[in-house]
């Protein structure tokens, strides 16, 4: 089976690796040199699928296409070149284009009845502020006085306005639904943990919510799913405040993170069922039949004097990643690490039979990385409110 992964960076980094579980041969496109995921593929080739001619030579042979980018120009290229060949393309535009503006993914919640974050000005202070489209904490700022929110949205200027509702304190949490309308299927629960700029920093599993909120997290999942029509993945991610659940985004694509986190505790690829979804007839793994082991996933960089474990914005950027197979104690990393770097990320992943374990063996690790690099300290950050 051969998979053409487009777009290099975190995206790009987990379909790849879950590619690679599922003992494929990996195809990596992107513009750039060094980006993170070409240490994980079986070839890179550094091309621009927008205006390169080579890129529909390069994509022959190749059994279907996984984008793992989010740039238009490149996603309607791909679209093109897929009907073209007669390629399958794990994309549906609709339900993307819709889940990549959070002003209409917030019209969508509400026309469903769906508990979210009240708006500006309907809410109190502090506010996250935090632009209509892009993933991850790029862009996303926590206003705590009112001369702060006329100053952000000033700056604004032209563009489009931001997104503006009350910041609620309390744990988050990520579900995936996968499947076509009329049949979807609600995968695990992970639990997101976030760093001083609300960055995801740390992902387990499984989940510590209680069970009655897990089956209405997996109602909810399943509605947006039905209302978006989806054909494909998608990840919705919530806040518990004050007891309720409260959608704060969804995503109609392949995620970063918690994939790998439910691959390590259930056994489920969800690379494995886009596959299988898209081109029909393809192989899937049987999931683990026993119950679910625990697993905990973070980020951390090593830097001259201290080690820092922060949001999974430190691993782009870092160059080209590999996988490293017990790694300081850790069952997996991967990372940057070369001998003699004095500056280097890695994301590392710890499984066991019980949290309790894998906790033990997480400070192990950690640890050992400290003694041998010689730091000082292990810096761990939190949002301040």
């Amino acid at each position: 089976m051969r998979v053409a992964v487009v777009g290099g960076n975190l995206q790009g980094v987990e379909a790849a690796y879950l590619a690679r579980k599922a003992g494929w041969e990996v195809l990596l496109l992107d513009r750039d040199a060094d980006v993170p995921a070409s240490g994980l593929c079986s070839r890179f080739a550094q091309v621009d699928v927008t205006r390169d001619a080579g890129t529909a030579r390069l994509l022959e042979g190749v059994d279907w296409i996984l984008p793992a980018l989010e740039n238009a120009e490149a996603l309607a290229a791909l679209e093109e070149w897929s009907r073209t060949a007669r390629v399958p393309m794990a994309f549906d535009p609709a339900a993307y284009a819709l889940s990549s503006s959070k002003l209409e993914s917030n019209r969508l919640f509400a026309r469903l009845g769906l508990p979210a974050p009240r708006r500006w000005p309907e809410c109190r202070l502090p506010v996250v502020v935090k632009p209509d489209r892009g993933s991850g904490s790029r862009g996303v700022r926590i206003v705590s006085t009112l001369g702060q929110l006329h100053a952000v949205l000033e700056q604004s200027g032209e563009q489009a306005p931001p997104v503006v509702e009350e910041y609620l304190a309390g744990p988050s949490f990520s579900i995936e639904v996968t499947g076509e309308p009329g049949r979807y299927v609600p995968l695990q629960v992970t639990d997101l943990h976030m760093d001083a700029g609300c960055d995801c920093k740390r992902v387990s599993a499984p989940s510590v919510l209680p069970g009655e909120l897990v089956e209405e997290f997996e109602r909810m999942a399943v509605a947006v799913a039905e209302a978006l029509r989806l054909k494909g993945v998608m990840d919705l991610e919530v806040i518990l405040h004050d007891g309720r659940l409260k959608i704060l985004e969804i995503d109609a694509r392949l995620p970063s993170q918690t994939p790998t986190v439910v691959y390590w505790s259930t056994g489920i690829n969800m690379v494995e069922l886009l596959g299988g979804l898209f081109a029909p007839g393809m192989p899937v793994s049987a999931p683990n039949s026993a119950q679910p082991r625990s697993v905990l996933y973070e980020h951390v960089r090593v830097m001259e004097e201290s080690m820092e474990i922060a949001g999974e914005h430190i691993m782009s950027g870092a160059g080209p990643l590999r996988l490293a197979s017990g790694f300081f104690g850790a069952d997996e990393a991967i990372t940057s690490h070369r001998e003699g770097a004095s500056d280097w990320v890695a994301t590392l992943i710890f499984s066991g039979p019980s949290p309790e374990e894998v906790l033990v063996r997480r400070w192990k690790t950690l640890e050992s990385i400290r003694k041998f690099a010689c730091l000082d300290e292990i810096v761990d950050t939190f949002p301040s409110f």
